[in-house]
This record gives structure tokens, sequence and C-alpha cells, in this order.
């Protein structure tokens, strides 16, 4: 068994349903975390859970707005434990033609709002070289592995 996430009648990726019940069950998390919606939601067969409707629109928000999030934290719990998703967000995105930049080091881009979380030593607010190439590099190696 496999799920679905299209855009129309293309499908941008076709996980087992255990990566994809994972994967949305990520999504959930990060949508209350940004306050943000996904733009992944039920498809066109109803009363099908494995068949997910990608809103370009709304996931490109979501996307740019968790790859601020991620490239701003100098957390290191909070980045262990987010890469690896927001990576298979990106590629994600970029199946579905959505232009994801990653922010320049020390940028400050971001999605404004409060810090929450602080780690002493390292400055939260700015994206770091290392943090940027990292998810750069994960999210180019989550689209080979991905099927369609």
């Amino acid at each position: 068994m496999s799920m679905y996430f299209n855009i129309g009648d293309e499908t941008l990726w076709n996980p087992s349903n255990g990566a994809g019940r994972l994967f949305l069950r990520q999504v959930e998390v990060f949508e209350a975390e940004l306050e943000l919606a996904s733009g992944i939601g039920q498809g066109k067969y109803w009363g099908d859970p494995d068949t997910l409707e990608v809103d370009p629109a709304v996931y490109a928000e979501f996307t740019r707005g968790l790859v601020a999030w991620h490239c701003r934290t100098g957390h290191s719990v909070i980045l262990a434990l987010s890469e690896g998703f927001v990576a298979t967000a990106v590629a994600l995105a970029r199946r579905a033609g959505i232009e994801v930049e990653m922010p320049e080091p020390g940028s400050g881009r971001g999605c404004g709002g409060v810090q929450r979380e602080v780690q002493v030593p390292g400055n939260p607010r700015t994206a770091s070289a290392t943090i940027v190439t990292a998810l750069e590099t994960r999210a180019r190696e989550m689209d080979r592995g991905m099927a369609h």
C-alpha cells in the first residue's frame, strides 16, 4: 500500500503508507509550531485517506516559512529533530515547481515572531552557513530517494 501526494493529476510523491503517515503527522506538528496551514489535504477521491492534494500556493508559503524557521534556529536539538522533515518538505515543494530559496547565512531572513527556544551559545536569529548547506544537501538527497 502507498499514498499519493498530488497536484491535480500529477503525482509528486508516492511514499509507502508508513512514510506518508509519518510525514503527515509531522506536517501537523509544524503547522501548529509555525501557525501556518500546509496546503496538504484530502484529494479528489473523498473517503480515500491515501490520496492527498497539495495546494501549491498555500504549500509554498508553508515551506518558505518552514525553511526560514529552521535556518534561523541555533538550537541543536531543534535542528536535529527538524532537518529531515524540512528537507523532505523542500524536496516535495520543488517537485511541485515551487521555488524555495535558502536564506543567506547571517541574513536574519525569516518569518518574524517570538523566539521561544534559546540555547547558549549561538544567535538564533540568523542562518549559519552550516545549517543552510546541510539543509540544501539533505533536500537534494531526499528528492533522489522519494518515489514518484
